[in-house]
């Protein structure tokens, strides 16, 4: 694949909600079809998936780099069977060390983790979209402190990799306060999802980046995320595409009833 690849920020959804259809049932059709249309933007099937993971944190950007991830079931109070779930996706030890050199070479530390697993932020978003697990994946944690500069300055780093046929994707969810996930949640959820669209959509790449710098101060910014470990992987995918154009792939006003959820796609799509 020799084109360049669009990034993408994508609202993730709760938990294991791929293999709960029968708990949820069409809780989350909106979103997944969103996810299943993503090969299709992105011109078919890429080399590999990198994906920035906002469950996963660490004291300096970390890739996985094992050949047979495992799982990682980081939630709690579900049914027995989503603690089974596989999802068989090999990794790519040659891709988490070709991302930290480019990382190293844009002046940040990055590690290597050969046991690191797949956390639900990966395996329940990718699911929808490679359902046969059959696309390499490389994970990417956070960098402790979560400052916004710091992960858009990871993205440009990692930025030539969407021309060597890999799909970066930053896992997250844009709002996510979990005391609120409900009626409580709709003013926050809604304020600043308005920000997300006039920033992502209607700014120039420069005053985007310069926005997302001071997303705090956006209105209930901190109603929408008290920790902004799923804000973050935002930053990463937006600037491995600064200076290109925004679009909306996902967005609904009655998340669970009442929230105001979206995703992102940075740069153009194949098709």
């Amino acid at each position: 694949m020799s084109t360049r690849l669009p990034t993408y920020f994508v609202s993730h959804g709760g938990g294991p909600w791929p293999f709960m259809k029968e708990q949820y049932g069409s809780t989350y059709d909106k979103l997944e079809a969103s996810l299943a249309d993503i090969p299709r933007q992105a011109g078919g099937r890429p080399e590999a998936v990198l994906v920035i993971s906002s469950h996963w944190e660490e004291r300096e950007f970390t890739l996985s780099s094992g050949t047979e991830p495992a799982m990682i079931y980081d939630y709690g109070g579900f049914p027995a069977h989503t603690y089974q779930v596989q999802y068989k996706a090999p990794g790519r030890p040659d891709l988490a060390q070709r991302a930290a050199s480019l990382l190293e070479a844009g002046g940040l530390t990055a590690n290597l983790d050969p046991a690191r697993g797949f956390d639900h932020g990966t395996f329940s978003m990718l699911y929808p979209i490679f359902p046969q697990a059959d696309v390499p994946v490389v994970q990417l944690s956070l960098k402790h402190g979560f400052d916004p500069l710091t992960h858009i300055e990871a993205g440009r780093a990692l930025a030539p990799l969407r021309s060597e046929g890999v799909l970066i994707i930053g896992s997250g969810l844009s709002f996510h306060n979990l005391r609120q996930f409900g009626p409580g949640g709709q003013r926050a959820s809604h304020e600043f999802d308005a920000w997300l669209q006039l920033t992502m959509l209607e700014l120039t790449p420069a005053q985007r980046s310069a926005a997302l710098l001071h997303w705090d101060q956006a209105p209930y910014a901190r109603m929408a995320h008290p920790r902004e470990d799923h804000l973050l992987p935002l930053m990463v995918a937006l600037g491995a595409a600064e200076n290109e154009e925004a679009a909306c792939i996902y967005h609904e006003d009655d998340f669970f009833g009442s929230l105001a959820v979206s995703s992102f796609r940075f740069g153009q799509p194949a098709a």
